[in-house]
């Protein structure tokens, strides 16, 4: 038998036990209140999910890579982070990745079971590859799904760095963990819906982890996404107010620059600062390591 009775997201929430008898704009008004208290929540513990971003700066700069495994929204949250780091940071589609438990299918609809297998999330890191270089993070609300805890216990035994994500305190996911995030959102506005609350602090916590590691690996410029992916009409033109953001250039030059560029904003502002070539643009980022505030640096250092 599972006992729930001691996790704070199966509790029953005071501020909404009589929510079924308001009016609409009441209901509206508890929902909007519970979720204020989300981001107190996940302040509380950002000296915690800065420990987490180093870990996983560390690991990406060695040629590690990020997953992300849980079940349901857990899951499902894990997904939506990894699928948005190519289109906005230019990343490998194999750098973040996102597991369920259930597969492709359970993106859309509910896998009964799969969850309660710890078995098959080995079966499926083994799949993907996963190596002692990798990171995992494990998300489960409760901190208790069998699938992403055995998914946690095969990542420690390869000795691969491991995070957990749970929205409960104590949550069992921390004895496989290097580093624990808990933000803990207490009762749901319907009791046990934790695609609420505790959805929308895990939502927040994985915007930190992948945003700040973006960041720390150069793939921003002041707060500028200069590694844009051109993929489609809106982010080419992104990319053309990018440049035009970070070098003060017109419209016409940005649009020549990047067509020199490849379409590369980072590349296209470095030849619009320094004059260089692209050749000799494409050089001054290798060394520095793909950064370009360094890049920029470097171009000042060797002709002052």
């Amino acid at each position: 038998m599972i006992d729930l009775s001691q996790l704070s997201t199966e509790q029953r929430n005071p501020q909404s036990q009589h929510i079924d008898e308001l009016e609409t704009i009441d209901i509206l008004r508890v929902i909007n209140k519970e979720d204020k208290t989300i981001p107190l929540a996940v302040e509380k513990i950002l000296p915690d999910i800065a420990k987490a971003v180093e870990l996983i700066t560390s690991r990406l700069g060695r040629g590690g890579r990020l997953f992300y495994i849980g079940a349901g929204t857990s899951g499902r949250l894990g997904i939506l982070d990894a699928v948005e780091c190519p289109p906005t940071y230019g990343t490998s589609p194999e750098l973040v990745q996102g597991i369920i438990a259930g597969g492709t299918p359970a993106i859309f609809r509910a896998q009964e079971g799969a969850e309660d297998d710890p078995s098959l999330a080995e079966k499926d890191l083994k799949e993907h590859a996963f190596t002692a270089l990798d990171v995992l993070v494990g998300i489960a609300a409760s901190g208790r799904t069998p699938y992403v805890i055995g998914g946690m216990q095969y990542a420690r035994r390869l000795r691969a760095a491991t995070i957990a994500l749970a929205c409960s305190s104590r949550p069992a996911l921390a004895e496989y963990a290097d580093i624990t995030l808990t933000p803990v959102t207490g009762p749901e506005v319907v009791t046990g819906s934790t695609r609420m609350k505790a959805g929308t602090a895990q939502k927040m916590v994985l915007n930190m982890l992948s945003t700040g590691v973006m960041i720390k690996l150069g793939k921003v410029y002041g707060n500028l996404m200069v590694d844009v992916k051109a993929s489609n009409k809106k982010l080419e033109e992104r990319a053309r107010r990018i440049v035009m953001e970070a070098t003060g250039c017109s419209r016409e030059e940005s649009i020549e620059a990047l067509r020199k560029s490849d379409g590369q904003a980072k590349l296209a502002i470095l030849l619009l600062l320094t004059g260089l070539s692209p050749k000799e643009g494409k050089k001054r980022l290798e060394q520095a390591e793909g950064r370009l505030a360094p890049a920029l640096k470097l171009g000042r250092e060797c002709f002052p």
